[in-house]
């Protein structure tokens, strides 16, 4: 008798234990414009990220790790589908303007922008309808951007939406009220970063013994850039210590572009955002969580350095969000497994946000989709000491972005990233290995490989139908030579005295600080 108790026993403790291996969760926090240098860890001076530098301690951190494109809609786009952007058609973000709309603009441009998909494709399988296939409840919760109203995040797989819709920046801002049709007014002053920390860690709650996919997509760091008074003081104060730089911006080929970290305001964002970050971290460990749920943190487009806010400096990576440079498209990129035994701590393979969709199937012991992710990999082998075999990586951005940045194709093939230029069709190569910051264009002393990449990048996009810019009829030289002129000197002096006035003692944007209070720090 007794050993038929020990034997019911040991089978009952092993069901207990393969149901709690089986229960494996997911969590992707994606902050909005997080540049690759935006963290302390990765050696800002002035960022405070305390949060984020302990979630990358934990995880294997991807030091090449890049968003699908320069801008928000397509990379979005791509970690829900496992496609590369003129795969799926969203190429850039949605409601920009494209053909003769983009006069409108008065840029005086070359060419007009290529049309693109105006919302996340239905015949796609999402991420979430995967997951949802899987068992797992599913969570969406901040900024979607990929859709009107029919093709919000509830329409394409996730259970919950608290807070998306079609815009991609916070409407109301960053404080309560939000004017946000999916997120419910609370609180005036409250703080939208850490309102969708909680209502992520409300929803965990809920789950009991159900495996769930919770998607945390802060709105945070875009523009427009909000703090409380005492954040922006902290910064502030900590800018000054720092010394300020007699200049704080130079020219990129069609507008100003930040050069130092010293902007209080978007220092006290960060740390909000850090902050909501350190609120769900903490919350898992108290609901007995933190073994079986993985957590992938990332970004969508690189750091804001020009057009938006001149939030961030991304040296020394060149450009940023909007740019067709390593600042554009390099990001934050690290993922915690709790489940494998003595991971990887850290990787120079080259991945993307496409790879996501099969890394996190194939985490969870869910049957890849290989149709569908048609150009992601699962980064299991990396995470588990391994490593892939080379692959192109393939960005197309047939558009000029509100940062700077003009339409090209660029594929990267090891060390080597080459670029093309849709205005005059020419070429840029770089050399990553040992010019991170594309300072030296080898396309020139190195021909045969520049036509060779170039070959294999259009018969990538010709196999997709990828849609391409026109040349403008009505372009005009002198008009567009005027307009450049004057950004170089209205525009960079008039950002050189904002600067500083950000930083003078009794700054204030307005009467009541965005309606924010004390109380949120």
């Amino acid at each position: 008798m007794i050993q038929k108790i020990k034997i019911f026993l040991l089978l009952l403790l092993l069901v207990s234990c393969n149901a709690e291996v089986k229960k494996k969760n997911v969590i992707v926090i994606l902050v909005d414009d997080f540049g690759y240098n935006d963290m302390s860890f990765r050696g800002s001076s002035f960022y405070e990220t305390p949060n984020i530098d302990a979630l990358a301690s934990e995880s294997t951190v991807f030091n090449e790790g890049y968003a699908n494109s320069r801008v928000c809609s397509p990379s979005r786009a791509s970690i829900m589908t496992g496609k590369f952007a003129p795969r799926h058609g969203i190429t850039d973000y949605i409601g920009a303007p494209t053909g003769e709309a983009w006069r409108q603009k008065k840029r005086f441009s070359k060419m007009l922008p290529a049309t693109y998909v105006e919302n996340l494709p239905f015949e796609e399988i999402t991420l979430a309808e995967a997951l949802k296939q899987n068992g797992y409840i599913t969570h969406f919760a901040g900024k979607w951007h990929l859709g009107d109203k029919g093709s919000w995040p509830e329409d394409h797989g996730f259970d919950i939406n608290i807070g998306g819709w079609y815009n991609g920046s916070p409407k109301g801002g960053f404080f309560d009220p939000y004017d946000n049709p999916n997120l419910k007014n609370r609180k005036v002053g409250e703080n939208l970063s850490m309102r969708l920390a909680k209502e992520t860690v409300d929803f965990i709650e809920r789950q009991g013994e159900k495996p769930f996919f919770a998607y945390l997509s802060f709105y945070a760091v875009h523009a427009p850039i909000q703090t409380t008074k005492t954040k922006w003081k902290k910064y502030q104060e900590k800018a000054i210590a720092n010394g300020v730089a007699e200049k704080g911006y130079g020219m990129e080929s069609i507008l100003p572009i930040r050069q130092v970290q010293d902007n209080p305001i978007y220092g006290g964002l960060v740390e909000s955002m850090d902050d909501a970050v350190g609120h769900v971290l903490k919350s898992l460990k108290d609901m007995g969580l933190e073994d079986n749920t993985m957590i992938i943190f990332t970004s969508d487009n690189g750091g804001v350095a020009s057009g938006d806010n001149y939030s961030t400096s991304n040296l020394p990576l060149r450009g940023g969000k909007g740019y067709q440079f390593e600042g554009g498209t390099k990001v934050p990129y690290f993922i915690k497994v709790p489940w494998i035994e003595n991971p990887l701590k850290k990787s120079d393979v080259t991945v993307t946000g496409a790879d996501l969709f099969p890394t996190i199937l194939d985490l969870v012991d869910a049957k890849l989709m290989p149709e569908q992710h048609k150009d992601g990999l699962s980064l299991k082998p990396i995470l588990n000491g391994g490593n892939l075999s080379e692959r192109p990586l393939i960005w197309h951005y047939p558009h000029y972005g509100n940062q700077g940045g003009e339409p090209s194709s660029i594929i990267r093939r090891g060390k080597w990233k080459l670029i093309h230029y849709y205005k005059d069709g020419s070429n840029e190569l770089y050399n990553l290995e040992n010019d991170g910051s594309e300072t030296r264009n080898l396309s020139n002393e190195e021909q045969s490989l520049t036509e060779s990449l170039k070959m294999e990048l259009f018969a990538y996009l010709e196999d997709v139908g990828a849609k391409y810019p026109v040349l403008d009829p009505m372009y005009n030289e002198a008009l567009e030579k005027a307009h450049l002129e004057k950004i170089s000197t209205e525009k960079l002096q008039s950002l050189e005295e904002q600067r500083l006035k950000i930083l003078e003692p009794n700054f204030q944007p307005n009467k009541d600080w965005w309606g924010s209070t004390v109380t949120n720090d």
